[in-house]
């Protein structure tokens, strides 16, 4: 066993396997469990320890890790016939990573809290290629010893971590992250066709407006996909869609306006509907090409 221990991972896809990725090279022992076969060999050809469902995870670790598409993934991982509280133990903490409705995540906290589990709401701001490069920052809330608890592997996998207190806080501010994604991505579309069809070349235009007061993150992340057309996926944007709609309904609530935001939305919900879904959300910078004429 490694001197740090080992922690568990449920959900090896585009970030979970490049988070799990950093823990096993900060020393970590990570076993990991997804519904995939093909993810599985994937961790284990890293050098990670595969296991057969979420209750042997939980089984062999102190801080387990949960990256997972939607709700139900969720619901699984704890009700299911092997989740968490199958064979519960006592003083896990796991670090929910998902985003997902605040509603949600403390629903699941109250389910594990009852059998001796603890539940952090920690998602993380940044895409599969920047989690790739360490380049994301976790949103940690929640009970302050089991943050005490789960805080070195939050660094471990990440370049910060942003303790923001009670459980939802964590969920709260990835959404007006998230809500800024939206528009900065649709932001550099535009810019970028702007700059294609004045003639600059694109290539210039990523490196001057990326060093002055025009750039933004998605820029400098999204603007060379979409300078070079290549729309494979960091985050697809049928997954992108539920934050949309997430963040939407959590405005709607507080009712505060976002007419930016909505307005953003426009666009990735006409990406989904050009069958764009599997594609990474820089993808709307297609979508406004076929709005241009010429």
């Amino acid at each position: 066993m490694s001197r740090l221990g080992t922690v568990g991972f449920v959900g090896l896809g585009v970030m979970g396997s490049a988070l799990s990725g950093h823990l096993l090279r900060a020393g970590y022992d990570v076993v990991g469990y997804d519904i995939a076969p093909a993810r599985l060999a994937e961790h284990a050809a890293a050098g990670g320890k595969p296991a057969d469902g979420p209750a042997d995870v939980a089984a062999q670790a102190q801080v387990m890790i949960t990256s997972l598409p939607t709700a139900r993934a969720l619901s699984e991982v704890i009700r299911g016939d092997n989740g968490l509280i199958a064979t519960p133990r006592a003083g896990l903490v796991v670090l929910e990573t998902s985003t997902l409705p605040i509603e949600v995540k403390e629903g699941a906290r109250q389910v594990l809290a009852a059998h001796g589990i603890s539940l952090l709401d920690c998602p993380l701001s940044g895409t599969g290629e920047q989690a790739r490069r360490g380049d994301v920052v976790a949103y940690l809330s929640g009970d302050e010893a089991a943050k005490a608890q789960a805080a070195p592997v939050a660094a471990a996998m990440t370049r910060g971590v942003h303790d923001l207190g009670p459980f939802g806080n964590g969920s709260k501010m990835k959404f007006i992250a998230n809500l800024l994604v939206a528009v900065h991505n649709v932001a550099a579309a535009e810019a970028l066709l702007l700059a294609g069809r004045a003639g600059l070349d694109l290539a210039t235009v990523l490196e001057a407006v990326g060093d002055g007061a025009g750039t933004s993150r998605m820029f400098e992340v999204r603007g060379p996909l979409m300078a070079a057309g290549d729309y494979q996926p960091s985050v697809r944007t049928e997954v992108f869609e539920k934050d949309i709609e997430i963040i939407t309904a959590f405005a709607e609530r507080l009712r505060v306006p976002t007419p930016l935001f909505s307005l953003a939305s426009v666009f990735y919900r006409a990406a989904l509907a050009q069958g764009r879904g599997d594609e990474d959300t820089a993808c709307v910078h297609e979508v406004l090409k076929q709005m241009a004429p010429g």
